[in-house]
């Protein structure tokens, strides 16, 4: 049974905090260009609608001010100033003259949360440490700045001392300038029975304290956590998008909208349609690639595999869940290899508008189930070029064919590449150097093209799978998107060596679009 709004969280509306700009960049090898920070920024408040976004931390260096500042002179202009939050220290005025001259209203006040830190880290007296706090408190009132409260490592703090987090929050709950107590488990070590039990507390000892949660995932668990956060009255949970953050990343954006939407119930701003394209240009300006297994934005989670699964879904749809695709902007789809069935195969069919008899149907799963013994992955946009070898169909035959190439490697020297096409009967040749082997080859393919006045695609993407296991026999496989006339599709190459596989998808995609 699922719970409702009113029996677990009372009339308030959760707040969702992304820290994809700050704790996100913490991610090892990520750094965000300025541009890119503002383009993320932009995508979060006005395409997702996320309540508030933690963007840096104060006084890193120059070239974070300057993205500070880029994002804050959009966000005033565009009445999201607000929202906009900065992680500052607790260091008297410094790092609030850094927010304020870098254009922000926020501060996120990095305080400890827990004995252990204040008296080994700052090796001072949690007085002491007051004292610090309330000092900084006075400066943002008196600098018109906001303050929100982080309990660093507040979740070793209700392990191991209790009293000391009762203690921060008492000290603190009545200074007008802070709006609210953020619960960071800072080390990923919360179990969702502690963060219920912890959360609890705080709510129970401070009912009106706004209260925020900041799952970390150490063990997996911060989804989780914050669904049992979110159940024990928190008002505010941190997110990321994909889940980018120090170590094993914090709760993933994607996952934790579906499940405060399914599993809870609730109703928030975001836009779910939104969330696969804001992460795939996270995944772009990050460089981590978003696994393919990823619940909700991962390449395959939308993707069945097993031939029993698409016949289930033939018949009333028994295999689908709430998690429908086209919530997030996506497209199930019917994978084609060795565990494909006649259903997969006919699921394909109907998306292409193909219609076949039932020796055909045989003949041409025969045909795929062939291929993926190869370990060869059959794509929606390869299956009528199956069909039509299966079905002897002349009609369909190759346009434009590579008759021959030859290719050149020297230390030293740029890799040269000679090519040899048929394009609708002509036969063409031209040579060219380049970065690689495939790119001298592609630009040789394109010198060709361009001499025939032909318009060439965009490539967007190259990926080259090894099938694991090792073995002699095994396939390099090169993916290949493509952009042309606005249409992004992918084409596949297999062979075993790389240069090769990529000149064949390249070919498959000669083929569709001359």
């Amino acid at each position: 049974m699922k719970l409702t709004f009113g029996e677990f969280r009372g009339a308030y509306m959760l707040e969702i905090m992304d820290t994809t700009l700050r704790d996100g960049e913490q991610t090892s090898g990520v750094s965000f260009a300025a541009q890119e920070k503002l383009s993320i920024a932009r995508l979060l408040l006005e395409e997702l609608r996320v309540d508030r976004i933690e963007i840096a931390s104060a006084r890193v260096s120059d070239g974070e001010f300057a993205s500070v500042k880029r994002v804050t002179k959009w966000a005033r202009a565009n009445g999201h100033i607000d929202q906009i939050e900065v992680l500052g220290f607790v260091d008297g005025r410094l790092s609030l003259d850094w927010i304020q001259n870098a254009g922000g209203k926020v501060i996120n006040l990095l305080c400890k949360g827990s004995m252990k830190h204040c008296m080994h880290q700052l090796k001072k007296t949690k007085e002491e440490h007051i004292a610090d706090i309330k000092q900084v408190l006075a400066n943002a009132e008196e600098m018109g700045i906001s303050v929100n409260i982080y309990l660093e490592d507040w979740s070793n703090g209700m392990r191991e001392s209790e009293d000391y987090v009762y203690f921060m929050v008492d000290s603190l709950k009545d200074e007008a300038v802070v709006k609210r107590f953020m619960l960071p488990d800072t080390l990923g070590i919360l179990n969702p029975d502690e963060t219920r039990d912890f959360c609890t507390k705080m709510i129970v000892h401070y009912p009106d304290i706004h209260f925020d949660f900041h799952a970390h995932n150490d063990y997996d668990l911060a989804v989780a956590n914050v669904f049992e956060a979110v159940k024990a009255g928190i008002k505010g949970v941190h997110v990321t998008v994909n889940g980018l953050g120090e170590r094993a990343g914090n709760a993933p954006l994607s996952s934790v909208l579906a499940v405060l939407h399914d599993h809870l119930n609730l109703k928030t701003e975001l836009q779910e349609d939104k969330i696969n394209s804001v992460s795939k240009v996270v995944e772009t300006y990050s460089g981590i690639r978003i696994p393919h297994n990823k619940p909700v934005v991962g390449e395959n989670v939308f993707t069945q595999v097993a031939g029993i699964h698409a016949d289930g879904d033939n018949k009333k749809n028994l295999y689908y869940n709430d998690l429908l695709p086209e919530r997030f902007g996506r497209q199930r789809q019917y994978a084609l290899g060795k565990t494909s069935g006649k259903a997969n195969i006919l699921k394909n069919l109907q998306q292409l508008g193909i219609e076949l008899d039932d020796d055909m149907m045989k003949r041409v799963t025969e045909r795929v189930i062939e291929l993926g013994d190869k370990k060869e992955m059959v794509s929606l946009d390869e299956l009528p070029y199956i069909i039509s070898d299966v079905l002897k169909n002349e009609q369909e035959e190759q346009v434009v064919k590579i008759l021959n190439y030859s290719l050149s490697l020297t230390n030293g020297l740029k890799p040269m590449a000679t090519v040899k096409m048929e394009v609708n009967g002509g036969v063409y040749e031209q040579s060219a150097s380049g970065h690689g082997q495939y790119n001298a080859v592609s630009k040789a393919m394109w010198k060709i093209y361009k001499s025939l006045n032909k318009p060439t695609p965009e490539l967007l993407d190259y990926v080259v799978v090894i099938p694991p296991g090792g073995q002699t026999n095994a396939f390099v496989q090169t993916i290949i998107t493509w952009r042309f006339n606005d249409k992004v599709f992918k084409t596949r190459g297999l062979d075993g060596d790389q240069t090769v596989a990529a000149i064949k998808a390249t070919i498959k995609m000669l083929n569709i679009i001359d």
